[in-house]
């Protein structure tokens, strides 16, 4: 009988330092606010992974994991006139682009390239069908810091959709510079200046093959830790992920915002800050 209890504790000892009897000690702080904002879920991470070819990451996806999504949002914040537009990716295949302008959607940005190995295989549905019944559009990169530098990865983009051009029903190709997916490095290895740097090589050799500057999208807690505040990409409009009721404070050192993605249900969901004027503006160039 001694020899049985003693048996019985050491598996439970077994079962409990692998996890299987219940949290962690210091779990249950997942939930903690992060960005200002109260009540938020958080989703759980993914275990970290090395990249492959061809995997795909949709704008904010990475945002969400690490930030969280307010629960219960009903009314959002907003300071002026809005524009309401939407983001896509792969992972919406084939769009009804009707069905969306109908819902009141006047832009959307797609998904173009990753890194230099991935090219959204649904990109001429969605990009050119957006523009068939009207929307302005535009197309995004999901960079990818650590695998290869700046130059290298704009031009990938601008070779493979992400380019511009004066008609406007274009709008500016955006960098989407956000937490890391395939690893447990936030900034991708890269310090605070070696981000800026690399940056910089993007957005000034976007702006060098097609003469505008490039949207910027991120998180403003992503962007001011992995930059640490430096360099000044104001330049260049900014479009801000943040799912909570209002946009919340700007990354440095913006002082407004151009876009603002505020949800991810039932697809990606953001509101141009102005008026359908400006937008064709920006459109324009």
């Amino acid at each position: 009988m001694q020899r049985h209890r003693w048996v019985t504790a050491l598996v439970l000892l077994c079962l409990t330092a692998v996890g299987l009897t219940g949290q962690p000690a210091g779990a249950g702080h997942a939930g903690a606010d992060r960005a200002g904002v109260v009540d938020r879920q958080q989703v759980p991470r993914p275990a970290a992974r090395q990249a492959e070819e061809g995997e795909d990451h949709a704008a904010g996806s990475q945002i969400a994991l690490h930030e969280g999504v307010m629960a219960g949002v009903t009314a959002l914040t907003t300071t002026g006139p809005t524009v309401a537009g939407m983001d896509v990716s792969s992972h919406q295949g084939d769009v009804d682009w009707d069905h969306w302008w109908a819902q009141g959607k006047r832009f959307a940005y797609v998904k173009a390239t990753e890194g230099t190995g991935y090219r959204n295989p649904y990109y001429d549905q969605q990009f050119h069908g957006s523009h068939r019944v009207g929307m302005r559009r535009g197309a995004y990169h999901f960079a990818l810091p650590d695998r290869s530098d700046g130059v290298t990865q704009a031009n990938y983009f601008v070779d493979h959709g992400g380019g511009w051009t004066a008609d406007g029903a274009t709008l500016p190709g955006a960098l989407d510079i956000e937490y890391d997916p395939y690893g447990d490095d936030t900034c991708y290895g890269l310090a605070p200046d070696a981000m800026v740097t690399w940056i910089r090589q993007f957005t000034d050799t976007y702006r060098a093959r097609t003469g505008r500057a490039p949207m910027i999208y991120t998180s403003t807690l992503w962007w001011d830790r992995c930059t640490g505040r430096a360099g000044d990409f104001s330049a260049s409009p900014v479009w801000v992920a943040r799912y909570a009721d209002s946009v919340g404070p700007l990354p440095h050192p913006w002082a407004a915002h151009a876009i603002w993605q505020h949800s991810s249900t039932p697809i990606d969901q953001n509101l141009f800050n102005g008026t359908p004027d400006d937008l064709l503006a920006l459109a324009r160039g």
